[in-house]
């Protein structure tokens, strides 16, 4: 029986101020689908509300689009996907071995207050599931608790969109709050790559998160090589 992997997308559009676009960074989703793909996994995704999936506009520009991105975009099928996604209430976490949450700055919106959410990345952790993020899908994971009330994310190493890189990309006035620093408030023990941008990946036992947009695929197969050893 293959493993199934659930993909998280955002709902949101725009930052605070509706003038500046925001979404789903597409690579983040198309090169972990391609690999989980190569590797005969089940997939689907969710989103916290359900519905459409708006897409990051720079995801969508060079040198952020590649042949993964334009082949999703050039297929009917997988455009579909993020047309009418399904909601957490949709979702039993019992129908999946991994929870995968993709980033774009959207997610910073609507991931954290998801109880949904909450509840399946739980449930899979708990029964030794994989949890894994990338970028700021990471975002997904601040306030999602145990049954023991401690967050799971405390005490535990992991990475994703670092606030110098909020900086660098020239959105760090735009961003709603300091997704690093609330990590560390939780107690995540957060670590980053030496230089910003490049692939970056921490694995905790079964939670696994990548820094950036360029950390997707080594993410991935860090799943994959994890749900291909049970």
């Amino acid at each position: 029986m293959s493993a199934r992997v659930l993909h998280v997308v955002t709902n949101v559009a725009h930052y605070d101020d509706p003038e500046h676009p925001t979404g789903l960074w597409l690579s983040e989703l198309t090169h972990a689908w391609h690999v989980f793909e190569e590797h005969g996994f089940e997939q689907a995704v969710v989103s916290p509300a359900g519905g459409a999936v708006p897409l990051e506009p720079r995801s969508l520009k060079f040198p952020n689009s590649d042949r993964s991105t334009n082949a999703w975009r050039a297929d009917a099928a997988k455009t579909a996907l993020l047309e009418n996604t399904p909601s957490p209430d949709d979702i039993d976490p019992a129908d999946f071995d991994a929870i995968y949450f993709t980033g774009g700055h959207a997610v910073m919106y609507d991931f954290p207050g998801s109880e949904g959410l909450q509840r399946i990345a739980r449930q899979i952790f708990e029964r030794g599931g994989i949890v894994s993020s990338v970028c700021h899908g990471y975002c997904g994971l601040l306030d999602t608790r145990l049954s023991d009330g401690s967050y799971l994310i405390a005490g535990r190493r992991m990475t994703g969109f670092s606030w110098r890189e909020e900086e660098l990309a020239r959105v760090d006035e735009l961003v709603p709050y300091n997704a690093e620093e609330e990590a560390k408030r939780r107690g995540a023990l957060y670590e980053k790559g030496m230089l910003p941008f490049v692939s970056h990946v921490v694995v905790d036992g079964n939670l696994v998160t990548g820094q950036n947009p360029g950390s997707a695929k080594a993410t991935a197969r860090q799943i994959a090589a994890l749900l291909s050893s049970t």
